[in-house]
């Protein structure tokens, strides 16, 4: 009898260490378990650090057809298509952009300090127009291009640097709901400094990816895209179809999948409205909305 009693009492002293070691291996359990899902969390968090670096690429001088603007149009990154007024494929390249989620802004010709005048095309401002022919020039450009909801200058040296006209241009896009980018072609230019005053977005361009016409220029100009939006957050950079559009199309297929690892590529009105948190109020009808 006080053998089997104290076996039982052995017995029950038994149960609860294994009951304690088995709360142990569990509580351990759920430590690692926790431990995972902080680590998943804040994998994610990384990720969703990274994302917040955003590159907007800007592709000038569609609508003539010229050299890689179907290598352009096939990316699989968002871009920005920067489309001439008055020539043979505004219209299909613009409606072409929108079906693919691009970006569509007017690419407004603006007489430059130096250049060839025929590199301008139909409808550009120029330094001698009256405040009425201006107006005009901006208000048909608008209307030739579907699905425009901002603008850029082609070449515009010197308008850019001219207040009066450049006053004229930005009301007119206020007045249609579309923002401004300041291509940089002048680096003393006003336009960002009147569209603050005017309550617009100073955007402007930050790296010019196809100044040079080879392969490894602009590859490098893509390093320089990656490590500006990095530092700052984001970049703005302006590419071109043309002469050099296959090449820069290439390299944009090429590097973009790398980069993503570290940035997204935006619309322009997606930097805009995170940047400046504009949100467009035409006060004059608009085919474009």
């Amino acid at each position: 009898m006080c053998m089997k009693t104290a076996g039982l009492v052995l017995l029950l002293a038994a149960v609860p260490a294994f009951g304690a070691s088995a709360q142990q291996s569990y509580g351990a359990n759920a430590d690692s378990k926790t431990f995972l899902e902080q680590g998943q969390h804040g994998e994610a968090a990384q990720k969703a650090a990274k994302k917040e670096k955003k590159v907007a690429v800007i592709i000038d001088d569609f609508g003539n057809g010229q050299g890689g603007t179907q290598e352009m149009l096939s990316l699989p990154i968002k871009l920005t298509v920067a489309i001439m007024p008055f020539l043979p494929t505004t219209q299909t390249d613009a409606e072409l952009a929108h079906q693919k989620g691009y970006d569509v802004i007017v690419h407004m010709p603006m007489e430059p300090k130096h250049g060839n005048p025929k590199w301008l095309g139909p409808g550009a401002i120029t330094s001698k127009m009256s405040d009425e022919e201006v107006r005009r020039k901006v208000e048909e450009a608008i209307d030739n291009v579907p699905h425009a909801i901002g603008m850029n200058n082609h070449m515009g040296s010197k308008i850019t640097g001219d207040e009066r006209i450049m006053s004229i241009v930005l009301q007119v896009c206020r007045e249609r709901g579309l923002f401004f980018v300041d291509s940089k072609t002048n680096y003393h230019s006003v336009v960002g400094k009147l569209a603050a005053n005017m309550g617009m977005p100073p955007v402007a361009n930050h790296i010019f990816l196809d100044d040079s016409h080879t392969v490894s220029h602009i590859a490098k100009q893509m390093k320089a895209v990656e490590a500006y939006a990095l530092e700052h957050d984001n970049c703005i950079t302006i590419g071109h179809v043309g002469t050099q559009g296959k090449k820069t199309a290439e390299v944009l297929k090429n590097v973009a999948p790398k980069m993503q690892e570290h940035v997204s590529f935006v619309g322009i009105s997606d930097l805009v409205r995170d940047i400046w948190g504009w949100q467009p109020s035409p006060i004059l009808p608009s085919n474009n909305n």
